[in-house]
């Protein structure tokens, strides 16, 4: 395993069983803080995206000449399938992800506003119209996280500034701009709140995209499956149960003694997942909440992590 992944798994594991405490703490200060809260209404199948919404992408994403890459990763799936099935897999040969933006391939403006809101959302900036970049059954998968909805993907994002001091990133490179898939390295340094450390963490998150937002016209671009890889290795999913009730102590426990992708390391990546967005009092957080019923399809698991899972340079 990657050194700095080992870090953030230990730090992060010594925070864990404080998260439901720091969301609690916050949600009891007082709600008038100068923050502006969005109204927007659950959407349910209906459009995501006011008329506004998509006046101001149209403004700000005129696509230009940039190159994109006609590869269709995903050929049979339409708007409609669900996130599950927008699954990028691979085993890297080398864990090292550190990027080069001296490298990084041009985006055109829609695909480099989608990408500065990702990074925005890593830097513990989350606003509802960055959620927003979701489909309502997107799915985000990480070392840490299984979140398989917008509501429970929204809930991680807004957790973030209540964990975290701050969360800078120290640079990215765009590997991949095919249709419905972008690929880049990224690396982002975040300063934990209740431990006074800060790690370096270096990462390949795929983002792939809502065939019903790419294309010639694109302007608002959407994602259908958000996946951080921080090793060399895919992740399994392999799990004992995703229904175990727990409490943050044996959280924290079972971080310490398991595989974070395995057995009941994956039960606790979901069941946080699961449970963070009804802990948090936000306004924000609530404007999701219709997306509890967004379409899914059963956790796809990979028995050692490499199933499906082909070997790629980057």
């Amino acid at each position: 395993m990657h050194k700095s992944t080992r870090i953030l798994g230990y730090l992060q594991s010594k925070s864990t069983s404080l998260v439901h405490r720091a969301i609690q703490f916050d949600s009891i200060k007082p709600k008038q803080q100068g923050l502006t809260f969005s109204t927007t209404k659950s959407l349910g199948s209906q459009s995501p995206f006011s008329t506004a919404d998509k006046l101001e992408a149209h403004k700000m994403s005129n696509p230009s000449g940039t190159k994109v890459d006609a590869t269709t990763n995903f050929p049979k799936n339409t708007g409609a399938t669900p996130g599950e099935a927008f699954e990028v897999r691979q085993t890297a040969t080398s864990e090292d992800y550190k990027p080069d933006p001296s490298k990084s391939l041009k985006l055109n403006p829609a695909r480099q506003a989608l990408v500065d809101d990702i990074i925005a959302l890593y830097s513990c900036k989350p606003t509802v119209e960055r959620v927003k970049r979701y489909t309502p059954d997107c799915v985000y998968d990480d070392q840490f996280v299984y979140a398989n909805d917008r509501y429970k993907m929204a809930g991680q994002w807004f957790a973030l500034p209540k964990l975290f001091n701050d969360s800078k990133n120290e640079g990215y490179e765009i590997i991949k701009n095919d249709r419905d898939l972008i690929q880049f390295k990224n690396e982002q340094s975040w300063t934990f709140k209740l431990i006074p450390k800060t790690a370096t963490i270096n990462a390949l998150v795929s983002l792939s995209l809502d065939p019903d937002s790419v294309g010639e016209n694109e302007d608002f671009i959407r994602i259908k499956y958000h996946k951080d890889q921080a090793n060399d290795k895919d992740y399994s999913r392999e799990f004992w149960s995703s229904q175990t009730s727990m409490n943050p102590d044996l959280c924290t426990f079972i971080l310490l003694k398991s595989n974070i992708d395995e057995g009941i390391g994956f039960s606790f990546k979901k069941w946080q997942a699961d449970n963070v967005a009804k802990w948090m009092d936000s306004k924000e957080v609530e404007a999701f909440i219709g997306d509890k019923d967004a379409a899914k399809e059963t956790v796809r698991k990979y028995g050692d992590g490499t199933g499906d899972a082909p070997k790629k340079e980057f």
